[in-house]
């Protein structure tokens, strides 16, 4: 899409203006996530969610349409700034599920992320450009002949109206006020002098109840200590699977020699289709049951414990391969086996060993994430400032996003251009990761057990005021 802009003065500016979009999104989402997540604190969460829904139905057909770089890229930015959605619909989770099934809800959420990026990649790539890819079919329609990535922008806006007309007519709001009770007196006049001896001249005090708007908490108070220190392992431990996340393809694109697996894209995607089909098992199915048994933050402990020892084991990947082809090389005269059997054993010897670190990566990564996602929830002090505590992490989040693949990608080419040792060559980056989860891990030691305990549903707050 981007060369079709001539904005690239080179194919290798490509990636660069290609960035710049992708970048886009979060950079705006981070700047208005805050402000999302408060208004759904007073205003609800349903209208923030229908206004986010109608915002990127309207970026979607922005992007669709547009001839140039800078119009696409101020369709990235509307679709980012009105993306409050993300941070909200972990609060409307929360408060419509409980203690018996939280972890459990908590859990789809990056497994409907996940969905959503494996469908939305594939829906772009099958559809782009349909009067060349599918002429029978659309090569006489001249609107996508025009436009030609308005189809899958299309497709993606269909989807975007039936929820907006499911959260119109079906969706009710979750954020509830807490009545509070307020007591009055009300004293009866007598209606003739002559009562005055029999009735008395005040009546059973009546009490009258009617829902008021709890005030929200300020900055300062809701940033407590523990809030802190869940935040900022948060992002500590974001930072390296954003790393991780940007690294991973390229690693397995890049030549041997430059310290990678040389894959081609099909192998690239099948491994990572491989990782996926786990994470859905993970979320779904065994997380909830790890998180009853041991609670939300040592599973996050456990998954980054998991995660350390993987991060440094992959890139030694790339020197069993170059092992494997040279001994095959040298033992292709003296061997008993044929040469298409040996060379037929070395590659499987490696997917079974890179299959086995992607499936512990996806392993930490779901414990790790599912769980700071339920111990952010379980900080709220009450549900009215749930918006506030998932805006808190989505900002956090975001920023790990922008960050991330931009440092993965300066430090995987600055260290295969130069010819450092270990661990300053191809193997940097993941070390990076490595050291930055264990540093998270140390930090999460200093957050108390007590945040495995969902505050907001044990919050009682004073509601009477005594007249």
């Amino acid at each position: 899409m981007v060369a079709d802009f001539n904005v690239a003065k080179s194919p290798k500016d490509i990636a660069f203006y290609a960035s710049l979009l992708a970048a886009a999104f979060p950079i705006c989402q981070m700047m208005t996530i805050m402000y999302w997540s408060r208004l759904s604190d007073r205003i609800g969460r349903r209208p923030v969610l229908m206004i986010g829904l109608l915002g990127y139905l309207v970026s979607f057909l922005m992007f669709g349409i547009c001839r140039s770089f800078y119009w696409a890229l101020f369709a990235r930015c509307i679709n980012g700034l009105l993306a409050g959605n993300v941070a909200v619909i972990k609060s409307v989770f929360a408060e419509i599920s409980d203690d018996t099934n939280r972890p459990r809800m908590m859990a789809l959420l990056p497994l409907m992320w996940n969905l959503g990026s494996v469908g939305g990649a594939a829906i772009g790539g099958i559809f782009a450009d349909p009067t060349h890819q599918y002429p029978r079919i659309f090569g006489h329609m001249e609107i996508f002949r025009v436009f030609p990535y308005l189809l899958p922008c299309l497709i993606g806006c269909s989807i975007t109206v039936f929820g907006l007309v499911m959260g119109i007519f079906k969706m009710e709001e979750t954020l509830v006020r807490e009545p509070a009770s307020r007591t009055m007196d009300i004293r009866m006049s007598p209606t003739s002098p002559s009562s005055s001896t029999s009735t008395l001249a005040t009546e059973s005090t009546q009490l009258l109840t009617e829902p008021v708007q709890p005030k929200q908490r300020s900055m300062r108070e809701l940033l407590t200590p523990t809030v802190v220190r869940v935040m900022a392992t948060n992002v500590v431990m974001g930072l390296g699977v954003a790393m991780s996340d940007q690294a991973y393809p390229i690693f397995a694109a890049s030549d041997l020699s430059d310290g990678g697996l040389g894959f081609a894209a099909r192998g690239i995607g099948f491994s990572l289709a491989v990782s996926g089909v786990a994470v859905m098992y993970l979320q779904l199915v065994a997380y909830p049951k790890l998180e009853r048994k041991y609670g939300a933050l040592d599973c996050y402990q456990r998954g980054q414990r998991m995660l350390i020892p993987v991060y440094l084991a992959i890139p030694f990947l790339s020197l069993l391969t170059s092992r494997l082809e040279e001994s095959i090389d040298a033992n292709t005269h003296v061997s008993t086996l044929p040469s298409w059997m040996s060379h037929a054993l070395g590659e499987y010897t490696l997917w079974l060993l890179l299959v086995l670190l992607l499936l512990a990566r996806s392993t930490g990564t779901v414990l790790a994430f599912t769980s700071i996602n339920l111990l952010t929830v379980n900080l709220a002090p009450s549900k009215s400032e749930l918006g506030f505590m998932n805006g808190t992490q989505q900002l956090a989040m975001t920023t790990t996003r922008i960050a991330g693949p931009i440092m993965a990608g300066v430090i995987w080419t600055w260290s295969i251009k130069h010819s450092f040792p270990y661990p300053f060559n191809s193997h940097m980056v993941w070390v990076l990761c490595a050291a930055l989860t264990a540093l998270s891990l140390r930090m999460s030691h200093k957050i108390p057990e007590s945040v495995n305990t969902f505050a907001a549903g044990n919050n009682k707050r004073d509601t009477a005021d005594d007249v």
